[in-house]
């Protein structure tokens, strides 16, 4: 399965890697080496990460206390102390080393200093009063994004996954409710 980094963040396209909480859950990130793959596709992290059963299991438990606290602030609830200590904790970690050449910016770093930056990310969204936080309006999906859109109108996690769907949903609902309603015209 193709990852989706459509949340704006990378702690909560991390956050994003269980998809349909409330229904049926489906998680992308399975074995250390899913992780190890997501890591590498994000752009705002360094490639080349190793992630052993324990390394995998301390993203897990980051990625659902960033995700409680996401839901938290997007419910306008105080925040969950016990995923507070998980991403504050976390964030103490190392950092990983940046450099600049002619090349650009190169990142690196191990699991725990991603893990460590990833946290950090987070804190910075949470914390900032002026991000709006949003949960994707398709009906199963649970993905919460950054809405930086013009007037914070933006309503799905990203077209690509969900917006479509919408659209499409509400098209074919528009031609049963037509040719329905023709097939009670007069004759």
């Amino acid at each position: 399965m193709a990852f989706a980094f459509v949340s704006g963040d990378p702690a909560l396209d991390l956050a994003g890697t269980v998809g349909s909480r409330r229904d049926e859950p489906v998680d992308l990130l399975a074995a250390p080496a899913d992780l190890e793959r997501w890591v590498a596709e994000c752009d705002d992290l360094p490639g080349g990460v190793t992630a052993d059963l324990a390394g995998f299991e301390s993203a897990l438990s980051l990625r659902e206390a960033i995700y409680r606290l996401a839901l938290d602030r997007v419910l306008d609830r105080p925040f969950d102390p016990a995923g507070l200590e998980i991403v504050n904790g976390t964030a103490a970690g190392p950092v990983p080393t940046i450099s600049l050449s002619d090349a650009g910016l190169h990142m690196s770093g191990d699991l725990l200093s991603v893990l460590s930056q990833i946290a950090r990310s987070g804190i910075a969204v949470l914390a900032d009063p002026h991000a709006c936080l949003k949960e994707c309006g398709r009906a199963g999906c649970t993905r919460i994004y950054l809405d930086r859109s013009r007037g914070a109108r933006r309503t799905w996690c990203g077209m690509d996954e969900c917006g479509n769907r919408v659209k499409a949903a509400a098209y074919r609902a528009r031609r049963r409710a037509s040719t329905t309603a023709e097939g009670r015209g007069p004759r």
